[in-house]
């Protein structure tokens, strides 16, 4: 059984997400007993990940500043500050910062794991989708499709 754990801000150094912005990890799996990873990200303006499914993760976001827009499965819809959005493992999914600023989310996954893809994708020299990719298939993800972007679904 896990202990309690409380994280205070800088408890751990945020990492860069290649793609813009920053992750900052609340808790990984090795606070939680492997039950979750939590995480906040600034994700810049336009900033959004290919359309891609979690194995063995459901995944909940809490939007903290911003706009954002989800496509979940055929579904595309914006959300912003205080929208929540809860993701079942399996569901092909994607969302792009739809602001003109800096917009931040708060992340959960459960059970706990991403924190490997995230920090193997921080890792790479070069951000696309070919790295985005290749930090994927270890962590469980598979990559089914395109991010929205200004060529994507509006």
């Amino acid at each position: 059984m896990p202990e309690p754990v409380i994280r205070h801000p800088g408890d751990e150094a945020a990492i860069v997400n290649p793609v813009g912005g920053e992750i900052a990890f609340e808790v990984r799996g090795e606070h939680t007993g492997g039950r979750l990873t939590a995480l906040e990200t600034i994700a810049a303006p336009g900033e959004g990940p290919p359309m891609h499914t979690h194995a063995s993760e459901d995944e909940s976001l809490l939007i903290l500043d911003g706009r954002f827009r989800f496509r979940l499965g055929d579904a595309l819809e914006d959300a912003s500050e205080g929208a929540f959005v809860y993701i079942p493992r399996g569901v092909p999914h994607t969302w792009q910062n739809i602001g003109d600023r800096p917009a931040r989310m708060f992340v959960f996954f459960t059970p706990s794991g991403m924190e490997r893809f995230f920090d193997a994708f921080a890792a790479c020299d070069a951000p696309g989708p070919e790295a985005f990719a290749r930090a994927a298939g270890p962590a469980g993800m598979d990559v089914v499709g395109p991010p929205l972007g200004p060529g994507g679904p509006r």
